[in-house]
């Protein structure tokens, strides 16, 4: 289950399978070369993280957040996030350091060439820094409400601009290195506000589900047709 799960995940925040389309069990089961009962599984897994939305005698669906839960949500990872770095401010091993400093490599990298997979490592980034604090529950927080905020930026949000993020994350990266914690915390609400004011990608034109998922099913080594 938690490869479809991962494969499933992917998709969605990369914006593969859109705010609001409906997840077919069976099509998708096909198409990942698994049961239906493994699809439920990993629907019920995205659920819990607010990427999925589970009708009654509907079915599933990528979740599509209103706009007054966009707020919240934008207002609830702020903090959040702000609580982040005051518990890393000056405590980053060299490891650590040295991992945030590829990952936004990696994010450099991918600017200009793949919008989807962009978005994807700026999400990851957050996560990063809620995984190195240690805190079990502050980090679980963090990925749902980062994950939400790909789908809300989908819906609501103008022009992404990669370049903006990979240079915010770098200015974050030395303000935690030099233990400055207001000046962290500062850069990651003034980060975060930027993040709520930029889109994502602009409107696709609809695709078979099987087309969509194809490539995420290849990533996990799932029995696709």
């Amino acid at each position: 289950m938690l490869a479809v799960y991962r494969a499933l995940r992917r998709a969605i925040l990369e914006q593969a399978l859109r705010p609001g389309l409906k997840l077919p069990e069976d099509s998708i089961g096909e198409q990942l070369g698994v049961s239906r009962t493994l699809v439920r599984e990993a629907f019920g897994r995205l659920a819990i993280e607010g990427l999925v939305e589970l009708k009654p005698n509907r079915g599933a669906f990528v979740a599509y957040p209103s706009l007054e839960e966009a707020r919240d949500v934008f207002e609830v990872r702020s903090a959040l996030e702000r609580q982040v770095v005051a518990n890393l401010a000056g405590r980053l091993r060299d490891a650590q350091i040295a991992t945030l400093e590829s990952h936004v490599r990696r994010e450099a990298e991918a600017q200009g060439r793949d919008g989807p997979q962009s978005i994807r490592l700026a999400g990851e980034f957050h996560i990063l820094l809620a995984e190195m604090t240690g805190n079990a529950l502050l980090n679980r927080y963090v990925q749902e409400v980062s994950s939400r905020c790909s789908l809300i930026l989908a819906i609501y949000g103008r022009p992404h601009s990669s370049e903006c993020a990979v240079s915010e994350h770098r200015q974050l990266i030395e303000a935690l290195k030099s233990g400055d914690t207001a000046k962290a915390e500062r850069l990651m609400h003034h980060h975060l506000e930027a993040v709520a004011s930029r889109a994502l990608l602009a409107h696709r034109s609809e695709q078979d589900i099987a087309e969509l998922l194809a490539p995420y099913a290849r990533s996990e080594g799932l029995n696709a047709p």
